[in-house]
């Protein structure tokens, strides 16, 4: 995935309850990102217009619903997202779901959740799973991959063991960003297992979605510019590398 775009690396959340705030946030970061993240809040609270607003100015959009129901009707949802122009879609499930999402997809790419990084090995436990959320994400994304899923949705923390494990060309997309070298000192709200966006592009993810970093800094484009420093930084490190 060396051809992605700077700009596109970041895929910000626009997580918002006002369509005309996102609107706003999108014609504001024009140019400086081009990728945007339509989650369920502003889904619900804008529908197709968003989406349409978005990609009619030439950008992409990640359509982060997390589908999981039955396969029909995970299959139905995905082909409603059919010449939207809509570059990724999130599900969750087993196989029947996901090969579902994966027969009626087209050209639009199909990411499996993993193991949201709210989750820690205490929420694990509490669910009566067994192993640690590394073994969790692991088994999840060998299964999604086989089973024609585009790429994943993980941490940034099992992004390097996805890259060495997987052997395929395939997305890691890593949410839980976290700007600053003190990373451990921020505030981490609902998000646990969080990175750096350097530390995310450095083990192996393609793309970082971030949202309140930017949205509820003094500076949104003076912020967009240093993370997308750290993120050229590390594609250079891992460049010498190679």
């Amino acid at each position: 995935m060396h051809d992605i775009p700077l700009n596109e690396r970041i895929i910000f959340a626009l997580d918002f309850s006002e369509p005309e705030k996102a609107r706003e946030w999108v014609e504001m970061l024009d140019g400086k990102i081009k990728f945007f993240k339509v989650g369920l809040q502003l889904f619900l609270a804008g529908w197709w217009p968003v989406i349409d607003h978005i990609v009619g100015r030439g950008n992409k959009v990640m359509v982060d619903l997390k589908f999981f129901d039955i396969p029909e009707t995970v299959g139905l949802a995905v082909q409603q997202l059919a010449n939207r122009n809509v570059t990724f879609a999130t599900i969750h499930g087993n196989d029947p779901i996901i090969r579902a999402a994966v027969r009626h997809k087209n050209d639009l790419k199909i990411l499996a959740v993993t193991v949201l990084t709210s989750f820690d090995e205490s929420d694990m436990a509490g669910m009566g799973f067994t192993g640690t959320v590394e073994d969790l994400v692991l088994m999840r994304s060998h299964k999604a991959i086989a089973l024609g899923c585009d790429g994943v949705v993980s941490s940034a923390r099992e992004a390097g063991k996805l890259r060495g494990d997987i052997r395929r060309n395939f997305v890691i997309v890593t949410p839980g960003i976290r700007p600053g070298a003190n990373i451990d000192t921020i505030q981490h709200d609902d998000q646990k297992r969080i990175a750096t966006a350097r530390e995310a592009i450095r083990n192996g993810a393609d793309y970082v979605v971030i949202g309140r970093p930017i949205s509820t800094s003094r500076d949104p484009l003076a912020t967009v510019a240093d993370i997308q420093r750290e993120i050229g930084e590390a594609l250079e490190e891992k460049a010498s590398r190679n």
